[in-house]
């Protein structure tokens, strides 16, 4: 061999050795939602529009999707699959329920290594034993657990490289979804709003899990920094202690960031929805109760609010606001979209928090009749809060009202996606009621804390679930996909003018972007409560999505909860591939003859 050759094999040798070795990058993270080889965060991309370029499936390909593997989760640790898959160097990194983890290798579906983390009893999961997924950044995959720790798994081994205590799980805290990798730092909410914790949004190293900063989402408590030794000084109280709480109920608030965040390059904060105030009670803490029901903005190299937004003040219906606030282009402004619990749709300028539009994608809502644009605020309906318990003749029941939509939420854990080429949401909503009324309720420390209870009711017997393309200036529903049962998984949309998303009746199903026809499903054995992703591998585009029944539905949905009580359980990943697919968009000769031979 020349000495040239030789040392040029040796030099592209070593940079390749070194690039592995580099693992995921800042950089490569900042390009997720436009790089098509890989899946590298919870939402292809930081901002969480769940939109991929890839094009080889299309409208006039789909027809040619099949499965290319399957992996069953094996065992009898079933329950409700929430997961998003990762794909990186040519591995998928998918969590399953009960904080289990899985590498396969993306293309054949061979297990590589599992990871099982040991959960000790007294465990107190509000809605589940799901997990949303993982993290990826330099050789690790980071991911949470049921008993609120973070654990960080070689990428190649599944060894334990750190593990860190979030908080205690006898004081109600969990954690389920999906961590967020911003400018080098780990960002964490925190899981347990039924249980009166204080929710609040952590910053961490993410190769050790070293503590940075802390920055709480009830008005009232203290956040911190941390030196490299681990020093804690405090770093400003959030909000103005007790100026939107009653008495010392802010120190049990609530507000858990439950469902993660999404983070933003272009105006570098990360954004938060914050949950429902405790107790449910509203009667009990009369004010606005900052920051519950909110999108928060963070400065993530301060742990400062920079904004906040308020979508249900003084919450009394379970509503929640920990929706995703996912970032977009319009009119030449970066603007965040959210599609809130309570039924209305919501536009803001992500740089200052500015409410731009807000406007209802559910058809029924009850507690409030609109939005004021100008002041940001809900037009209450008095008469459609429960009633305080106090006011009754025996003190222990208030007065019951219909409320719609349901605590479930017009929209709950089940990720929307966002399209550039369209300009719409692709929103999973969902139509159904509530009969609620409060109690009276104490703090105890570890106990569900709620002061209400509840039955959720059908709306219309035609259907509950909807998948809805929405236009986020005008308001418009442009398009609708009614499905029988509640939709409980996320959505995808690319390049190729799909959205793609699944049915707890267990169907992946693909519409056309700008119409809503649909053009292809696909029965995969159990419900689908999870998103879907897409990524491109030797010159063919894969689709995977996780499938298994469970979450909240089947455990707090009432009379929902018996329409769909024949759903079936599971745990599986599903991969597919066009059959007989190349790189080029339209297929391969051989893929187009097979086609042709079928019609």
């Amino acid at each position: 061999m020349r000495p040239q050759l030789l040392s040029l094999l040796i030099t592209a040798a070593c940079a390749s050795f070194g690039a592995q070795a580099a693992g995921v990058t800042d950089a490569m993270l900042a390009k997720d939602s436009t790089t098509t080889n890989d899946v590298l965060s919870s939402g292809i991309g930081t901002e969480g529009q769940r939109y991929s370029p890839l094009k080889q499936v299309n409208t006039s390909t789909i027809g040619r999707l099949v499965p290319a593997w399957s992996f069953s989760f094996g065992g009898e640790k079933q329950r409700g699959q929430e997961s998003q898959p990762l794909i990186h160097d040519g591995k998928m990194f998918v969590t399953g329920s009960y904080s289990r983890m899985w590498a396969l290798d993306a293309k054949t579906g061979q297990k590589l290594w599992k990871y099982e983390h040991r959960l000790p009893d007294g465990i107190v999961p509000c809605c589940d034993v799901v997990n949303r997924g993982a993290a990826l950044y330099d050789n690790l995959v980071i991911f949470g657990t049921l008993d609120a720790q973070l654990v960080a798994l070689d990428q190649k081994t599944g060894e334990v490289v750190w593990k860190e205590k979030i908080d205690e799980i006898s004081a109600g805290y969990s954690y389920t979804a999906a961590p967020l990798i911003a400018g080098g730092l780990l960002l964490t909410g925190v899981s347990g709003g039924e249980f009166g914790i204080v929710g609040r949004v952590e910053a961490r190293d993410p190769k050790t899990g070293k503590m940075v900063w802390i920055r709480p989402t009830v008005e009232g408590h203290m956040g911190y920094k941390f030196d490299a030794a681990g020093n804690k000084t405090e770093n400003g109280v959030s909000g103005t202690p007790g100026k939107s709480w009653p008495g010392d109920l802010w120190k049990t608030g609530g507000a858990s960031t439950w469902m993660g965040g999404t983070y933003d390059q272009k105006t570098g904060l990360a954004y938060f929805g914050t949950g429902n105030p405790a107790p449910w009670n509203s009667h009990l803490r009369k004010g606005d109760n900052l920051f519950s029901c909110s999108t928060v903005a963070l400065d993530i190299k301060t742990g400062q609010i920079v904004w906040n937004y308020q979508n249900t003040p003084n919450d009394g219906w379970d509503f929640d606001g920990s929706n995703e606030f996912v970032t977009f282009d319009q009119d030449g402004q970066r603007m965040g979209g959210k599609a809130d619990r309570n039924g209305f749709f919501y536009v803001n300028d992500a740089k200052t928090g500015k409410l731009v539009n807000a406007f209802p994608f559910v058809k029924k809502v009850t507690w409030a009749t609109g939005i004021d644009l100008k002041t940001g605020r809900p037009n209450f309906v008095p008469e459609n809060r429960p009633g305080d318990p106090t006011a009754g003749a025996d003190g222990k029941k208030g007065s019951t009202v219909f409320a719609a939509p349901s605590f479930l939420g017009g929209k709950n854990q089940q990720p929307m996606a966002y399209s550039p080429d369209t300009k719409l949401f692709y929103v999973p909503a969902n139509e159904w009621g509530m009969e609620i009324w409060n109690e009276p309720i104490t703090y105890k420390k570890g106990a569900a804390y709620l002061g209400a209870g509840f039955t959720i009711k059908t709306i219309d017997d035609g259907y509950i679930g909807a998948l809805r393309a929405i236009d986020p200036k005008s308001g418009k529903i442009v398009w609708e996909q009614k499905n029988n049962a509640p939709l409980w998984g996320g959505v995808l949309t690319t390049g190729g003018n799909l959205v793609f998303w699944g049915t707890p009746e267990g169907f992946l199903q693909a519409a056309d972007a700008k119409t809503g026809k649909v053009v292809w499903k696909f029965q995969t054995g159990s419900g689908v409560v999870a998103p879907p992703v897409t990524w491109s591998e030797g010159g063919e585009q894969f689709v995977a999505v996780v499938s298994g029944w469970g979450g909240a539905v089947p455990l707090w949905g009432g009379d929902v909860a018996k329409k769909v009580n024949f759903l079936e359980q599971g745990g599986s990943v599903w991969v597919f591939k066009l059959l007989g697919a190349t790189a080029s968009a339209g297929g391969s000769v051989e893929a187009n003859k097979v086609a042709a031979a079928a019609k």
